[in-house]
């Protein structure tokens, strides 16, 4: 089974790391910083997009300048303090490993971000394959998930999206592919649930009796 992993927020807790760097950028173009809340909305949108949902006023460059001063106040801070992965996941990454599943990624994460993350992690080979928003569509179009498919030659049906917020459930959706909604991610599980997502992980450990089950 093809098992397909949004990355902020599902797999590494650093929703505090994005809003404080998006909330510094702010500062340094001078602008009054916007409520946490409202930048837990963006997350898992490419950057571009990201930025033009919070600003959809500004110029280009000021949307340019934006985005520099984000990309340089995450990379920092993740410097200072990377982003930990939440409880469990490195441990059933590896049991979904062991037992021959192609494990991916979809990010709103650039090439450049995730590669560098990736590598911070000794985890550049991990993943049998990625895909980033720079690269592809931004979610909630479905074309990375449309392009991870086509790249193993596996049907929807025969893989599942895992993800934190409304974006990877849409985009799942949109193409028929089962989706895990995740409960403890950037965007409230209540949010999530009108998605139809076939399980709400609460502990990532779950997922393993998930399909346990699934194939019995």
């Amino acid at each position: 089974m093809l098992f397909i992993f949004d990355w902020d927020g599902t797999l590494i807790d650093s929703k505090a790391k994005i809003t404080l760097s998006m909330q510094l950028a702010a500062q340094n173009m001078g602008w009054e910083p916007l409520e946490d809340h409202l930048i837990h909305n963006i997350i898992g949108l490419g950057l571009p997009e990201a930025i033009f949902r919070l600003y959809p006023h500004i110029s280009d460059t000021e949307r340019a300048r934006l985005r520099d001063f984000y990309a340089a106040n995450f990379i920092r801070l993740d410097q200072e303090k990377s982003s930990d992965f939440f409880p469990l996941v490195p441990e059933t990454l590896a049991s979904l490993r062991s037992q021959g599943h192609l494990l991916s990624i979809a990010t709103g994460k650039s090439r450049k971000g995730l590669d560098r993350i990736l590598g911070d992690l000794s985890m550049e080979t991990y993943f049998d394959a990625t895909r980033c928003a720079d690269e592809t569509a931004s979610k909630p179009h479905p074309l990375m998930l449309e392009q991870l498919l086509a790249h193993f030659d596996v049907a929807p049906k025969d893989a599942v999206m895992i993800g934190d917020t409304e974006y990877d459930m849409e985009m799942a959706r949109c193409i028929n592919m089962p989706r895990i909604a995740v409960s403890y991610g950037a965007h409230h599980i209540d949010r999530l649930h009108p998605y139809d997502p076939e399980l709400c992980l609460d502990q990532f450990d779950q997922l393993l009796e998930w399909h346990r089950i699934k194939s019995v």
